[in-house]
């Protein structure tokens, strides 16, 4: 039976004939300050700005999910006129605001480290950004990462701006029914009570840009939402200037099809760069994070074509050199691809802007020996960008390998990809109880500069009763929390109050807690812990030694697989052995993930290695000192010292699945039965389990001061943003001239490459050759017009395999020595030494104003 059919308040009638308009809350100028405090979304990491709200009504706090406009809008006058007589609110207020107009004043570290560079700006395109619950245009990993990005970069004082798009439902809430299936609903979002702002010109208009589709002209208009100092731009396209199916390209995050999923990114891109130009803003460096933003590129190659009258090369290197790319997954699968035919309806008039025939145009996407068939934005974004990472050292190995196919016949070390580790905004994740024991014990250089070891070194002081006395608080808030959400869950799947009542005694406050929060795809194996189910469950009713596993976690809409785990796990939960000791929570989102990593005790992660390209719930759960028990897999592998935290396994491989299945869950049996459950239990006479803190104190000391965006943020500033920033310029500089010039370059080297041959080579080898000798080489080789300063050549030697590899090479420039026309001779030495079978070959790179060049294709082995 619907209940609703009862409820006749929620009734809805559509009238004819409505006039439109919009209710404000009518607040007095003495509590305007909340106002411009709830537009900031620096509210959302300050944690006097958050009690702040919630003094307001804790209730409404609660029930507009932590949303400080919404919830200044449902006040009542009689709230209000209680707030404008109550003299401690009014000083918390002022105190607060205060505390914003210092942090938008202050000296940032860009400004002391970086005052050089003052006059440069940085754009950072992600397709999702996660801020805060209150603003749910986010899905997960990728979208933290953005938005704690957007946060370091303002603590930093960076001169960033943010792009995206801003979803009407955003991403789906999850809905599990009484057998634990998953179901999607979408809520939509409700601009107006979030703490978006239209973007406006000086004529009082929305600010919106138009994209040429062959459906039509789509309309994007503009919003920001300001995060501390950084402004984020985002488009939507549902409003009436559109048609209805282009309406609903901005509907939701990873929705629909690949004719969807182009459209956005589209939208995102070719959007994106064309806001840009209309807010009249010109970065020095675009970043752009995962590959769905890459058509930014094209778009602004069209501009230079267009505006500047420039070539398709002088245009492609002029945006090469100011864009910088990350790319976030090591599964193929993970990683965009468009259909040619898909890529030719929506953008062959794109390279008709560029003025190149569709098959270089399509030749972008795909590996340069390969009969193109697909688009890949990854191998797009790798071309077409100047710098590219992955997001840990693990990752960007495996990216090296995945990608080696662009950089034909360039070993797999020197691929063009650099590693920089993800990070957590350390402010942002911390546990109220822990934000106050860190601003007793280490002064507030934790939240200021968490990237200082000394800062973190002084944990060391904090009284361990003090420290257990604030992680059992947080735990205990956690069962709490779980209770409430596993029984709000029941009686909304019909179950009555009485048999609901049953969530009020699950879990135990005082046992083991393991937390596991991720997406639930299949190789993050989030049944991998229940594999042999007597084991686990001999684990999880031990009554001397209680250990309880609290999860979460949505699958993709059409991922039945990662539904099935799910399912699976519900299903388990429902053992009479175990109903009191495993909880899946429902709807993993921002709100959810704090609650975990602020209370579990240990935070599981079992991934297939090397399939994690970093994972950054670990780091949430090390600043809150819950202790990591993972793969070594992504962050992981950088962050493990053996004594602050555990690992799962080994880096070892397996012959099959199946067998690293069986080894890797029997790892962590064994790890909880003979480390972690005995070190958890073993206390002192004050029950203190001081060997268990003693670990929090040397995970908390050695990981938070490197896994935080601030030395993410700086990495970033000085390997890609400056550098980037720099070489852009020089090419802008002087009406493009370098830019002329290093294109003509590229198109003489391209074009007579293939020329160069070679002609004869000499050594000094002669039988075996003793270490600490060394071997000369002289080679000649005809350049076929090219400069020997256009030129590296260079010995390539080390060690070899039985397959006659060369393993762990290294290189050494040749110098020339003589000249006949076309000729030129080039001589170098190596040193041996290692003894064992070894060997040398030579190789040819280009090379422009002294630096060597990393161009697909052009590489000439001798």
């Amino acid at each position: 039976m619907n209940l609703d059919l009862f409820n006749e308040s929620r009734e809805t009638f559509k009238a004819r004939n409505k006039r439109i308009f919009t209710g404000i809350q009518n607040i007095p100028e003495v509590l305007q300050p909340l106002i411009t405090i709830a537009n900031n979304m620096w509210w959302s990491w300050d944690a006097e700005a958050i009690e702040l709200f919630r003094r307001i009504d804790r209730d409404m706090w609660e029930e507009t999910y932590h949303n400080p406009k919404k919830l200044l809008g449902k006040l009542s006058n009689e709230q209000i006129r209680e707030l404008c007589g109550d003299d401690s609110f009014i000083l918390h207020m002022e105190r607060v605001k205060n505390a914003l107009d210092k942090y938008l004043s202050a000296k940032t570290w860009y400004d002391e480290r970086c005052a050089n560079y003052a006059n440069f700006n940085f754009a950072y395109f992600s397709t999702e950004f996660a801020i805060h619950e209150s603003l749910p245009i986010y899905s997960g990993g990728l979208g933290v990462l953005s938005g704690d990005h957007l946060k370091s970069a303002s603590d930093m004082g960076l001169p960033l701006i943010g792009v995206g798009l801003l979803y009407k439902f955003g991403y789906f809430k999850q809905l599990l029914n009484l057998t634990g299936w998953q179901n999607e609903e979408y809520v939509e979002n409700d601009f107006l009570n979030m703490a978006l702002t239209a973007v406006k010109n000086d004529n009082g208009e929305h600010i919106e840009v138009s994209i040429d589709s062959p459906l039509g002209k789509i309309f994007a208009r503009a919003w920001k939402v300001q995060v501390g100092r950084v402004p984020l731009y985002l488009l939507d396209t549902d409003y009436e200037k559109n048609s209805s199916a282009l309406c609903e390209i901005t509907r939701e995050l990873y929705g629909g099809n690949k004719e969807m999923r182009i459209q956005q990114e589209i939208v995102l891109g070719i959007g994106g760069a064309k806001l840009l130009k209309a807010l009249n803003i010109s970065p020095d460096v675009i970043h752009i994070n995962e590959g769905h933003s890459a058509f930014l590129l094209l778009e602004k190659m069209r501009q230079y074509i267009e505006d500047d009258k420039l070539p398709f090369e002088t245009a492609f290197q002029l945006v090469k050199s100011g864009s910088v790319f990350t790319t976030h997954t090591p599964v193929p699968a993970g990683n965009e691809i468009f259909g040619n035919d898909l890529i030719l309806k929506y953008l062959q008039p794109m390279a008709r802007s560029l003025q190149i025939p569709d098959d270089f145009f399509l030749k972008f996407g795909s590996f340069p020996t390969a009969n193109p068939k697909d688009f890949s934005m990854t191998i797009f974004a790798l071309k077409a960008t100047s710098k590219a990472n992955g997001v840990s050292r693990l990752h960007a190995t495996v990216s090296r390998d995945m990608w080696q196919n662009i950089w034909t016949d360039l070993p797999r070390k020197e691929i063009p990809i650099t590693h920089i580790t993800n990070g957590i905004h350390i402010n942002t994740w911390t546990s109220y109880e822990f934000h106050s024991l860190f601003n007793k014990y280490l002064g507030l250089g934790w939240k200021d500069e968490p990237s200082e070891h000394n800062v973190w070194e002084r944990i060391s002081k904090i009284p361990d009763t003090e420290l257990w006395r604030s992680h059992e608080i947080r735990r205990g808030r956690l069962v709490s929390f779980a209770r409430a959400r596993l029984h709000s869950q029941l009686r909304r799947n019909g179950v009555s109050e009485k048999m609901a009542s049953f969530a009020d005694e699950v879990l135990d406050p005082e046992a083991l807690t393991i937390g596991f929060a991720r997406r639930f795809a299949s190789y993050k194996r989030g049944n991998l812990i229940f594999r042999d189910l007597a084991r686990i469950k001999k684990i999880l009713t031990n009554k001397d030694y209680p250990v309880q596993i609290i999860m979460a976690g949505k699958a993709h809409p059409q991922d039945t697989i990662g539904k099935k785990i799910i399912e699976n796990i519900i299903t388990l939960s429902k053992d009479p052995e175990l109903k009191h000791k495993i909880v899946f929570l429902e709807d993993y989102d921002i709100n959810v993930a704090r609650y975990l990593v602020q209370g579990a005790d240990i935070w599981l992660n079992n991934p297939l290695r090397p399939e994690e390209a970093s994972g950054t719930s670990g780091m949430k759960a090390a600043a809150n000192g819950v202790l990591n028990f993972s793969i070594l897999d992504g962050w992981w592998c950088e962050g493990y010292d053996e004594q602050n935290g555990w690992s799962i396994g080994s880096i070892n491989e397996h012959p099959s699945r199946e067998e690293q299945d069986d080894a890797e869950s029997q790892s962590i049996y064994e790890t909880l039965e003979n480390d972690i459950i005995p070190l958890f239990f073993s206390k002192t006479r004050d029950d203190i389990p001081r060997g268990w803190i003693q670990k929090m104190k040397r995970s908390m000391k050695t990981l938070c001061p490197v896994f935080n965006t601030n030395r993410m943020i700086e990495e970033y500033v000085e390997k890609f943003y400056i550098p980037a920033s720099i070489e852009h310029n020089k090419l802008k500089s002087n009406a493009f001239e370098l830019a002329y010039k290093k294109s003509d370059w590229i198109n003489f080297i391209r074009s007579n490459w293939n020329n160069i041959h070679f002609i004869s080579s000499q050594d000094t080898i002669s039988g075996d050759i003793k270490i600490s000798n060394f071997i000369t080489i002289r080679s000649k080789i005809n350049l076929s017009g090219i400069s020997a300063e256009d030129v590296s050549v260079q010995i390539f030697n080390g060690q070899i395999d039985a397959a006659h590899a060369i393993n762990s090479p290294s290189t050494s420039e040749m110098n020339l020595i003589a000249q006949e026309d076309n000729n030129y001779v080039f001589e170098g030495k190596i040193l041996v030494n290692k003894a064992g079978k070894c060997a040398y070959s030579i190789r040819i790179l280009p090379k422009y104003l002294g630096e060597v060049q990393y161009i697909p294709e052009i590489i000439k082995w001798i």
